[in-house]
């Protein structure tokens, strides 16, 4: 049970009563008389079981979007019901007017529509439904909080897809180019045209020439159904904040760029994200293979552990020892690579071409470069030491054949896709 505001408004009009005949029996026949009413009204309020409430499937949002959920209520009792109906969810899905009042006769229904902004990702559930149904008077109202089941899966934000119209262009332009092939290792024949000036003379197909009596070229097309696979690291490293966004989310950010990117260039993406187990193993190809990753990653998060490169790499083996671009998404810390990583690359660099993608804290190299009294010198020393470790375990990785790529968060997705486009092109993959 609960009062409205009315209760109190209704005891102060008694103070007319009270000044007109001063007696304590004035003050309790008036608090009688409100009492009354309020059990009177209670009573006579409609029961919140009489309405059925449904709650319309949710699909996927991503983390930021905005998004709306459905309530079905239909009104199964005798009299008319009338109140308000609240739809709570947790506080990071962001429900905004979620208060609804309602108006229903008798086996009337109505649509509920509640807003929803998700703050992070992840599955987000409702917390309940509040029903209050009011009396006849307004005074009093039954109130009833039930379950209606429901889940919103709040999938990784993928801002850096803005970048994705000029990359698949340049797919495009290395995928149709005419006047000059790239022609090298791992480039696959597409077909013959006649000879115009410009091309490569190593182009000449002089057999095919012979036969055609003009000079016809070989033109070759960039390999197809090859394999990409993306390792995410979710260990204690990638749950430190750089300018505020988690490093493992602007990790995802550049797996779904990749992924987007290498599905529309026929080639196939297996994804394999953990610490010290594999929390998530996939292999897609396609259109759908981004929806595949970002649903995939919904309900990953950062483990506070260290993480075990022999268990990953032993997963990437386990999908496939064809060649493949296999690329690490894992911060460049010097202490966890050269003790987990350092010791499983050669394997994984014999028969694969590796690519260790990081954020860069950007931090850092802003206090190695602001000194400005005594106590500033020592902070920008212990930041110049922390990237000569840095430098210093770049090279390690790049002399065992490794590429490595240390960026900011909001660089990471281009500079990823950019290097493997760059890697398509010269035949590397």
């Amino acid at each position: 049970m609960t009062l409205t505001g009315r209760v109190p408004l209704l005891l102060l009009l008694g103070l007319g009563p009270v000044l007109v005949r001063p007696e304590a029996l004035t003050v309790w026949l008036w608090l009688t008389l409100v009492v009354l009413a309020v059990v009177v009204d209670l009573a006579l309020a409609p029961a919140p079981a009489s309405l059925e409430v449904e709650r319309r499937p949710l699909g996927a949002a991503r983390h930021g979007e905005e998004t709306s959920t459905t309530l079905l209520v239909t009104h199964r009792g005798t009299r008319r019901a009338r109140g308000v109906l609240r739809d709570a969810w947790q506080p990071t899905a962001g429900d905004v007017d979620n208060r609804h009042r309602i108006a229903l006769a008798p086996n009337d229904r109505v649509l509920l529509t509640t807003a929803l902004r998700p703050t992070r990702r992840g599955t987000l559930r409702p917390v309940g439904v509040t029903v209050r149904l009011l009396g006849p008077l307004g005074l009093a109202a039954r109130q009833q909080t039930r379950e209606v089941p429901g889940e919103l899966r709040s999938l990784p934000r993928f801002d850096s897809r803005k970048h994705l119209p000029s990359r698949l262009a340049r797919l495009r332009d290395l995928d149709g180019r005419s006047a000059v092939r790239v022609r090298g290792a791992g480039t696959e024949f597409d077909s013959l045209r006649d000879y115009v000036r410009g091309d490569d003379v190593r182009s000449i197909d002089w057999r095919a020439s012979s036969r055609a009596r003009n000079v016809v070229v070989r033109t070759w097309q960039p390999e197809r159904d090859r394999r990409v696979v993306v390792v995410l690291d979710t260990s204690r490293t990638s749950a430190a904040r750089v300018d505020d966004v988690p490093r493992l989310d602007a990790a995802m950010e550049a797996a779904q760029l990749l992924t987007a990117l290498a599905s529309r260039a026929g080639d196939r993406v297996d994804m394999v994200a953990g610490d010290r187990v594999v929390r998530r193993r996939l292999r897609t190809s396609g259109p759908g293979a981004t929806g595949e990753v970002a649903r995939a990653l919904t309900d990953v998060h950062p483990e506070i552990v260290e993480a075990d490169w022999h268990s990953l790499a032993s997963a990437v083996t386990g999908l496939g020892r064809h060649r493949a671009l296999v690329v690490l998404l894992t911060p460049l810390e010097p202490s966890a690579v050269e003790l987990g990583l350092l010791p499983v690359l050669g394997p994984l660099t014999r028969h694969h071409r590796v690519v260790v993608a990081s954020v860069r804290n950007p931090e850092l190299v802003r206090t190695a470069r602001e000194v400005t009294d005594a106590e500033s010198v020592w902070t920008a020393v212990a930041a110049e030491q922390v990237l000569a470790r840095r430098t210093h375990t770049e090279r390690m990785l790049r002399a065992l054949g490794v590429d490595v790529l240390d960026v900011d968060a909001e660089e990471l997705p281009p500079a990823l896709a950019d290097h493997y486009l760059t890697l398509k092109s010269r035949g590397l993959l």
